[in-house]
């Protein structure tokens, strides 16, 4: 294995495309509301946890933002969300061949998103439970998400590695500064959003090809 001890992958825009499912539903909420969501004020809430996401919302929208006005929009955006998760979500290029191989190779592997564990369950139909040997969701990291370092964190210590020994795979400016903070190497593949060049970064344009011997060359 070359000294890498685990792989910790991002889920939404990352393994699957479900951010375009994301889009819709918020979209919807923000209508729902009164108000309307633009494209550009979209892309700032890729990679966020759902209250940091139901409190835009009402800001944009010109609401109240009272802790009550954030659950009830956040329920909103949750119910519009599972019924869309509900289907097979599209596969991101080459992600569900890395994956396989990260686990043909015997290499312990980690899902670690800001997704909400109900709706992770819903998105795990589709990608496959198997693949992970843990599962960290946006809800059970006591409100430290993405960019905070603990989600990462949490996942090395449930699988017993050192995270400077690991390496994450996202796709978004806080799923890549949360990783790099927690010491992992990242291997960033774009998708809606740019994310900026920096310390312990890889960048490709995709997961076609990627492998064990392609992501322990990370920790090089």
């Amino acid at each position: 294995m070359d000294g890498i001890a685990a792989v910790l992958w991002d889920m939404d825009g990352t393994l699957v495309d479900s951010e375009k499912l994301w889009d819709v539903a918020l979209y919807e909420t923000a209508e729902a509301l009164g108000g309307k969501l633009s494209e550009e004020q979209r892309m700032t809430l890729v990679g966020s946890n759902m209250d940091d996401t139901a409190q835009y919302l009402l800001e944009v929208v010109g609401r109240p933002v009272t802790p009550e006005a954030i659950a009830s929009t956040g329920d909103q955006i949750r119910r519009r969300t599972a019924g869309l998760f509900d289907d097979a979500l599209p596969w991101r290029p080459g992600a569900r061949e890395a994956l396989a191989a990260v686990k043909a190779a015997g290499l312990r592997s980690a899902l670690v998103t800001s997704t909400e564990r109900d709706l992770t369950e819903l998105a795990l139909n589709t990608i496959g439970r198997g693949f992970f040997d843990v599962t960290v969701c946006g809800d059970e990291v006591d409100g430290l998400n993405k960019p905070h370092p603990r989600p990462y964190l949490k996942a090395a210590e449930l699988l017993g590695v050192d995270p400077a020994w690991c390496v994450a795979v996202e796709d978004s400016p806080p799923g890549t500064a949360s990783a790099v903070a927690a010491g992992c190497a990242v291997l960033v593949i774009p998708n809606d959003v740019p994310v900026e060049a920096g310390e312990r970064r890889v960048f490709r344009d995709s997961l076609v090809g990627v492998d064990v011997p392609a992501l322990a060359a990370l920790l090089g």
